[in-house]
Protein backbone atom coordinates (compact mmCIF):
# COMPACT_ATOMS: atom_id res chain seq x y z
CA UNK A 1 0.00 0.00 0.00
CA UNK A 2 2.42 2.52 1.32
CA UNK A 3 4.93 1.73 -2.00
CA UNK A 4 1.85 2.12 -4.58
CA UNK A 5 0.99 5.48 -2.70
CA UNK A 6 4.79 7.32 -3.00
CA UNK A 7 4.37 6.06 -7.11
CA UNK A 8 2.06 8.91 -7.37
CA UNK A 9 4.53 11.10 -6.13
CA UNK A 10 7.56 9.03 -8.41
CA UNK A 11 7.49 12.11 -11.15
CA UNK A 12 7.23 14.83 -8.67
CA UNK A 13 9.78 13.92 -6.68
CA UNK A 14 12.56 11.93 -8.53
CA UNK A 15 14.16 10.45 -5.69
CA UNK A 16 11.31 8.42 -5.03
CA UNK A 17 12.26 6.34 -8.17
CA UNK A 18 14.32 4.28 -5.53
CA UNK A 19 11.51 2.66 -4.72
CA UNK A 20 11.06 0.82 -7.95
CA UNK A 21 13.82 -1.14 -7.47
CA UNK A 22 13.25 -4.73 -6.27
CA UNK A 23 16.35 -5.14 -4.23
CA UNK A 24 15.63 -1.71 -2.15
CA UNK A 25 12.50 -2.88 -1.34
CA UNK A 26 13.03 -6.05 -0.49
CA UNK A 27 15.59 -4.75 1.85
CA UNK A 28 13.15 -2.53 3.57
CA UNK A 29 10.78 -5.65 3.54
CA UNK A 30 13.78 -7.09 5.67
CA UNK A 31 13.98 -4.64 8.15
CA UNK A 32 10.20 -3.52 8.55
CA UNK A 33 9.52 -6.96 9.51
CA UNK A 34 12.09 -7.21 11.67
CA UNK A 35 11.89 -3.89 13.46
CA UNK A 36 8.08 -4.97 14.39
CA UNK A 37 8.57 -8.31 15.12
CA UNK A 38 11.37 -6.96 17.59
CA UNK A 39 8.70 -3.99 19.04
CA UNK A 40 5.86 -6.10 19.65
CA UNK A 41 7.84 -9.32 20.31
CA UNK A 42 8.11 -8.54 24.01
CA UNK A 43 4.58 -7.30 25.43
CA UNK A 44 3.30 -10.10 23.40
CA UNK A 45 5.21 -12.64 25.39
CA UNK A 46 4.38 -10.90 28.24
CA UNK A 47 0.91 -11.36 27.70
CA UNK A 48 0.70 -14.52 26.34
CA UNK A 49 2.04 -15.67 29.94
CA UNK A 50 -0.31 -13.89 31.95
CA UNK A 51 -3.10 -14.78 29.80
CA UNK A 52 -1.30 -18.42 30.48
CA UNK A 53 -1.30 -19.73 26.70
CA UNK A 54 1.57 -22.33 27.35
CA UNK A 55 2.47 -24.55 24.96
CA UNK A 56 1.12 -28.27 26.03
CA UNK A 57 4.10 -30.47 25.92
CA UNK A 58 4.19 -34.50 24.88
CA UNK A 59 4.45 -36.60 27.69
CA UNK A 60 6.46 -39.11 25.62
CA UNK A 61 8.81 -36.99 25.11
CA UNK A 62 12.55 -37.24 27.28
CA UNK A 63 12.48 -35.59 30.47
CA UNK A 64 14.73 -32.58 30.46
CA UNK A 65 12.85 -31.54 27.72
CA UNK A 66 9.56 -31.57 29.31
CA UNK A 67 10.80 -30.15 32.21
CA UNK A 68 12.69 -27.29 30.29
CA UNK A 69 9.37 -26.41 28.00
CA UNK A 70 6.96 -26.41 30.33
CA UNK A 71 5.33 -22.80 31.16
CA UNK A 72 6.31 -21.58 27.65
CA UNK A 73 3.95 -19.17 26.27
CA UNK A 74 3.32 -20.45 22.31
CA UNK A 75 1.31 -19.01 19.27
CA UNK A 76 4.10 -16.99 18.54
CA UNK A 77 3.61 -17.43 15.01
CA UNK A 78 1.05 -14.57 15.74
CA UNK A 79 4.03 -12.54 16.20
CA UNK A 80 5.53 -13.51 13.05
CA UNK A 81 2.69 -13.18 10.59
CA UNK A 82 2.17 -9.56 12.19
CA UNK A 83 5.57 -8.46 11.03
CA UNK A 84 5.10 -10.61 7.82
CA UNK A 85 2.10 -9.41 6.13
CA UNK A 86 2.72 -5.98 7.91
CA UNK A 87 5.53 -5.79 5.93
CA UNK A 88 4.34 -7.32 2.62
CA UNK A 89 1.43 -5.01 2.66
CA UNK A 90 3.59 -1.85 2.84
CA UNK A 91 6.16 -2.62 0.16
CA UNK A 92 4.83 -5.24 -2.20
CA UNK A 93 2.86 -4.73 -5.28
CA UNK A 94 -0.61 -5.87 -4.59
CA UNK A 95 -1.98 -6.34 -7.60
CA UNK A 96 0.44 -8.86 -8.41
CA UNK A 97 -0.92 -12.27 -8.28
CA UNK A 98 2.16 -14.32 -6.85
CA UNK A 99 2.18 -11.83 -4.05
CA UNK A 100 -1.64 -12.45 -3.49
CA UNK A 101 -0.75 -15.91 -3.26
CA UNK A 102 1.62 -16.30 -1.03
CA UNK A 103 -0.64 -13.70 1.59
CA UNK A 104 -3.20 -16.10 1.32
CA UNK A 105 -1.19 -19.51 1.80
CA UNK A 106 0.18 -17.26 4.85
CA UNK A 107 -3.03 -16.07 6.40
CA UNK A 108 -5.10 -19.20 5.86
CA UNK A 109 -1.67 -21.83 7.41
CA UNK A 110 -1.48 -19.62 9.63
CA UNK A 111 -5.32 -19.21 11.02
CA UNK A 112 -5.50 -23.41 11.09
CA UNK A 113 -2.26 -23.55 12.86
CA UNK A 114 -3.99 -21.08 15.35
CA UNK A 115 -7.02 -23.02 15.50
CA UNK A 116 -4.72 -26.09 16.58
CA UNK A 117 -2.96 -24.48 19.29
CA UNK A 118 -6.10 -23.00 20.60
CA UNK A 119 -7.62 -26.38 21.12
CA UNK A 120 -4.20 -28.08 22.59
CA UNK A 121 -4.11 -24.74 25.23
CA UNK A 122 -8.14 -25.24 26.09
CA UNK A 123 -7.32 -29.40 26.24
CA UNK A 124 -3.76 -29.23 27.62
CA UNK A 125 -2.60 -31.81 25.42
CA UNK A 126 -0.20 -31.53 22.65
CA UNK A 127 -2.75 -33.48 20.76
CA UNK A 128 -4.93 -30.14 19.02
CA UNK A 129 -7.50 -31.28 16.25
CA UNK A 130 -7.27 -34.29 14.84
CA UNK A 131 -4.72 -35.47 11.91
CA UNK A 132 -7.49 -36.00 9.60
CA UNK A 133 -9.26 -32.74 9.82
CA UNK A 134 -5.70 -30.91 9.76
CA UNK A 135 -4.97 -32.70 6.34
CA UNK A 136 -8.64 -32.20 5.52
CA UNK A 137 -7.90 -28.75 6.07
CA UNK A 138 -5.04 -28.12 4.60
CA UNK A 139 -6.03 -29.72 1.41
CA UNK A 140 -8.84 -27.50 0.90
CA UNK A 141 -6.89 -24.83 1.64
CA UNK A 142 -4.20 -25.47 -0.65
CA UNK A 143 -6.86 -26.73 -3.59
CA UNK A 144 -8.59 -23.23 -2.78
CA UNK A 145 -5.02 -21.25 -3.10
CA UNK A 146 -3.34 -23.43 -6.22
CA UNK A 147 -6.56 -23.37 -8.20
CA UNK A 148 -7.06 -19.31 -7.94
CA UNK A 149 -2.97 -18.84 -8.48
CA UNK A 150 -3.42 -21.49 -11.79
CA UNK A 151 -6.45 -19.71 -13.04
CA UNK A 152 -5.56 -16.21 -12.87
CA UNK A 153 -1.44 -16.31 -13.92
CA UNK A 154 0.10 -15.24 -16.91
CA UNK A 155 2.52 -17.63 -16.72
CA UNK A 156 2.26 -20.14 -19.64
CA UNK A 157 4.65 -22.98 -18.48
CA UNK A 158 3.29 -22.87 -14.95
CA UNK A 159 2.20 -26.68 -15.94
CA UNK A 160 5.90 -27.65 -15.94
CA UNK A 161 8.49 -29.71 -13.42
CA UNK A 162 11.85 -28.21 -14.15
CA UNK A 163 14.81 -30.49 -12.84
CA UNK A 164 18.04 -28.94 -11.33
CA UNK A 165 21.30 -30.24 -12.85
CA UNK A 166 19.76 -31.03 -16.02
CA UNK A 167 19.76 -27.89 -19.12
CA UNK A 168 16.93 -29.50 -21.09
CA UNK A 169 15.11 -32.03 -18.78
CA UNK A 170 11.35 -30.42 -18.28
CA UNK A 171 8.17 -32.75 -17.41
CA UNK A 172 4.89 -31.14 -18.22
CA UNK A 173 2.45 -32.49 -15.49
CA UNK A 174 -0.51 -31.37 -17.57
CA UNK A 175 -3.59 -31.56 -14.85
CA UNK A 176 -1.71 -33.36 -12.38
CA UNK A 177 0.53 -30.12 -11.66
CA UNK A 178 -2.75 -29.01 -9.13
CA UNK A 179 -2.31 -32.01 -6.95
CA UNK A 180 1.75 -31.90 -7.44
CA UNK A 181 1.27 -28.70 -6.12
CA UNK A 182 -1.05 -28.84 -3.50
CA UNK A 183 1.35 -31.64 -1.92
CA UNK A 184 4.40 -29.45 -2.06
CA UNK A 185 2.54 -26.53 -0.13
CA UNK A 186 0.76 -29.44 2.52
CA UNK A 187 4.18 -31.21 2.55
CA UNK A 188 6.49 -28.33 3.21
CA UNK A 189 3.72 -26.82 6.04
CA UNK A 190 4.00 -30.15 7.69
CA UNK A 191 7.35 -30.47 7.16
CA UNK A 192 8.25 -27.49 9.25
CA UNK A 193 5.98 -28.20 11.85
CA UNK A 194 7.46 -31.49 12.81
CA UNK A 195 10.97 -29.54 12.27
CA UNK A 196 9.38 -26.88 15.20
CA UNK A 197 10.44 -29.03 18.48
CA UNK A 198 13.37 -27.55 19.84
CA UNK A 199 14.42 -24.06 20.69
CA UNK A 200 15.45 -22.14 17.28
CA UNK A 201 15.70 -25.56 15.16
CA UNK A 202 12.87 -24.41 12.96
CA UNK A 203 13.41 -20.98 12.74
CA UNK A 204 17.30 -20.62 11.28
CA UNK A 205 16.51 -23.13 8.45
CA UNK A 206 13.23 -21.04 7.73
CA UNK A 207 15.49 -18.11 7.32
CA UNK A 208 17.63 -20.00 5.22
CA UNK A 209 15.36 -21.49 2.80
CA UNK A 210 14.14 -17.86 2.34
CA UNK A 211 17.58 -16.50 1.93
CA UNK A 212 17.88 -18.58 -1.28
CA UNK A 213 14.20 -18.00 -2.93
CA UNK A 214 14.57 -14.36 -2.07
CA UNK A 215 17.55 -14.64 -4.44
CA UNK A 216 16.10 -17.27 -7.01
CA UNK A 217 12.51 -14.78 -7.30
CA UNK A 218 14.79 -12.21 -8.17
CA UNK A 219 16.42 -14.23 -10.78
CA UNK A 220 13.87 -15.81 -12.12
CA UNK A 221 11.86 -12.57 -12.43
CA UNK A 222 14.87 -11.00 -14.70
CA UNK A 223 14.83 -11.95 -17.95
CA UNK A 224 18.89 -11.20 -18.00
CA UNK A 225 19.87 -13.21 -15.09
CA UNK A 226 16.86 -16.50 -16.18
CA UNK A 227 18.61 -16.66 -20.12
CA UNK A 228 22.63 -16.43 -18.24
CA UNK A 229 21.50 -19.14 -15.53
CA UNK A 230 19.20 -21.06 -18.42
CA UNK A 231 16.46 -21.19 -15.92
CA UNK A 232 12.63 -20.51 -16.63
CA UNK A 233 12.04 -16.53 -16.69
CA UNK A 234 8.74 -15.95 -14.99
CA UNK A 235 7.21 -11.94 -15.35
CA UNK A 236 6.28 -11.04 -12.19
CA UNK A 237 8.21 -13.31 -9.95
CA UNK A 238 10.81 -11.03 -8.83
CA UNK A 239 7.99 -8.93 -6.68
CA UNK A 240 8.29 -12.78 -4.37
CA UNK A 241 11.77 -11.69 -2.72
CA UNK A 242 9.87 -8.96 -1.26
CA UNK A 243 7.99 -11.67 0.39
CA UNK A 244 11.06 -13.78 1.36
CA UNK A 245 12.35 -10.42 2.61
CA UNK A 246 9.47 -10.35 5.10
CA UNK A 247 10.16 -14.09 5.93
CA UNK A 248 13.63 -13.62 6.60
CA UNK A 249 13.34 -10.11 8.74
CA UNK A 250 10.13 -11.72 10.76
CA UNK A 251 12.07 -14.99 11.83
CA UNK A 252 15.17 -13.19 12.32
CA UNK A 253 13.26 -10.67 14.89
CA UNK A 254 11.50 -14.29 16.24
CA UNK A 255 15.06 -15.93 16.72
CA UNK A 256 15.69 -13.30 19.63
CA UNK A 257 12.55 -14.57 21.53
CA UNK A 258 13.21 -18.16 20.22
CA UNK A 259 16.82 -18.65 20.73
CA UNK A 260 18.12 -21.38 23.79
CA UNK A 261 16.23 -21.26 26.38
CA UNK A 262 13.32 -19.88 24.04
CA UNK A 263 10.75 -17.30 25.63
CA UNK A 264 8.00 -18.41 23.35
CA UNK A 265 7.28 -21.04 20.89
CA UNK A 266 6.26 -20.30 17.53
CA UNK A 267 3.81 -23.08 17.46
CA UNK A 268 1.57 -24.67 14.62
CA UNK A 269 0.45 -20.66 13.41
CA UNK A 270 3.32 -20.38 13.19
CA UNK A 271 5.26 -23.52 11.73
CA UNK A 272 2.57 -24.35 9.16
CA UNK A 273 2.33 -20.67 7.95
CA UNK A 274 5.99 -20.22 7.09
CA UNK A 275 5.87 -24.01 5.61
CA UNK A 276 3.07 -23.34 3.66
CA UNK A 277 4.60 -20.00 2.69
CA UNK A 278 7.57 -21.59 1.40
CA UNK A 279 5.64 -23.91 -0.59
CA UNK A 280 4.09 -21.45 -2.67
CA UNK A 281 7.11 -19.58 -3.24
CA UNK A 282 8.54 -22.86 -4.44
CA UNK A 283 5.64 -23.28 -6.61
CA UNK A 284 5.66 -19.73 -8.20
CA UNK A 285 9.22 -19.79 -9.25
CA UNK A 286 9.14 -23.36 -11.07
CA UNK A 287 11.99 -24.48 -8.59
CA UNK A 288 10.27 -27.36 -6.57
CA UNK A 289 12.82 -29.54 -6.30
CA UNK A 290 15.46 -26.89 -5.39
CA UNK A 291 12.93 -26.46 -2.52
CA UNK A 292 13.21 -29.93 -1.15
CA UNK A 293 17.05 -29.43 -1.59
CA UNK A 294 17.60 -26.56 0.30
CA UNK A 295 14.74 -27.43 3.02
CA UNK A 296 16.21 -31.01 2.99
CA UNK A 297 16.07 -30.65 6.67
CA UNK A 298 12.90 -30.68 7.04
CA UNK A 299 12.54 -33.09 4.22
CA UNK A 300 14.60 -35.21 6.49
CA UNK A 301 12.22 -34.24 9.64
CA UNK A 302 8.97 -35.95 8.39
CA UNK A 303 10.45 -38.82 6.27
CA UNK A 304 11.98 -40.17 9.77
CA UNK A 305 8.12 -39.79 10.91
CA UNK A 306 6.87 -41.67 8.25
CA UNK A 307 9.69 -44.26 8.47
CA UNK A 308 8.98 -44.68 11.95
CA UNK A 309 5.14 -45.23 11.53
CA UNK A 310 6.03 -47.69 8.76
CA UNK A 311 8.20 -49.36 10.58
CA UNK A 312 6.18 -49.56 13.48
CA UNK A 313 2.95 -50.65 11.69
CA UNK A 314 4.71 -53.37 9.50
CA UNK A 315 7.36 -55.28 12.28
CA UNK A 316 6.32 -53.67 15.74
CA UNK A 317 9.74 -52.27 16.04
CA UNK A 318 10.55 -48.59 15.90
CA UNK A 319 13.96 -47.66 13.58
CA UNK A 320 14.30 -44.25 15.81
CA UNK A 321 14.27 -43.97 19.63
CA UNK A 322 11.35 -41.42 19.17
CA UNK A 323 9.91 -39.34 16.19
CA UNK A 324 11.03 -36.73 14.35
CA UNK A 325 14.47 -37.36 14.29
CA UNK A 326 15.51 -34.62 17.01
CA UNK A 327 13.95 -36.41 19.53
CA UNK A 328 15.95 -39.60 18.96
CA UNK A 329 19.36 -37.68 19.76
CA UNK A 330 17.62 -36.18 22.61
CA UNK A 331 17.27 -39.51 23.59
CA UNK A 332 20.64 -40.53 23.22
CA UNK A 333 21.67 -37.45 25.42
CA UNK A 334 22.48 -35.46 23.24
CA UNK A 335 22.18 -32.06 24.60
CA UNK A 336 19.57 -29.54 23.12
CA UNK A 337 22.26 -27.11 21.82
CA UNK A 338 24.44 -29.57 19.74
CA UNK A 339 21.35 -31.13 18.01
CA UNK A 340 20.08 -27.40 17.37
CA UNK A 341 23.84 -26.27 15.92
CA UNK A 342 24.21 -29.59 13.83
CA UNK A 343 21.28 -29.40 11.82
CA UNK A 344 21.85 -25.83 11.48
CA UNK A 345 25.19 -27.12 10.19
CA UNK A 346 23.53 -29.22 7.59
CA UNK A 347 20.87 -26.73 7.02
CA UNK A 348 23.62 -23.91 5.57
CA UNK A 349 25.18 -26.99 3.71
CA UNK A 350 21.61 -27.79 1.85
CA UNK A 351 21.26 -24.41 1.52
CA UNK A 352 24.65 -23.92 -0.32
CA UNK A 353 23.99 -26.98 -2.75
CA UNK A 354 20.55 -25.43 -3.33
CA UNK A 355 22.09 -22.16 -4.67
CA UNK A 356 24.78 -24.29 -6.62
CA UNK A 357 21.84 -25.59 -9.07
CA UNK A 358 21.33 -22.05 -10.49
CA UNK A 359 24.78 -22.83 -12.22
CA UNK A 360 25.55 -26.10 -12.21
CA UNK A 361 23.19 -26.90 -15.36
Amino acid sequence: MLYQFLLNFVDSFGFLNVFKYLTFRTGLSFFTSLTIVLFIGGPFIKLFSNKKIFNPIRDDGPKDHIIKKIGTPTMGGVIILLGLLISVLFWADLSNINILFCIYIAISFGVLGAFDDYKKIKQSNSSGISSKLKLISQILLAIIGVGFFVSLTDHQDINNLYFPFFKNLIVNLGWFFIPFAVFVIIGSSNAVNLTDGLDGLATVPVILVAICFAFISYVTGNIVFSNYLQIPYIEGTGEVSIFCGAIIGSCLGFLWFNAPPAKIFMGDTGSLSLGGSLGAVGIITKHEIVLAITGGLFVLEAVSVMVQVISYKLTGKRIFKMAPIHHHFEKKGWPESTIVIRFWIISIILAMIGLATLKLR
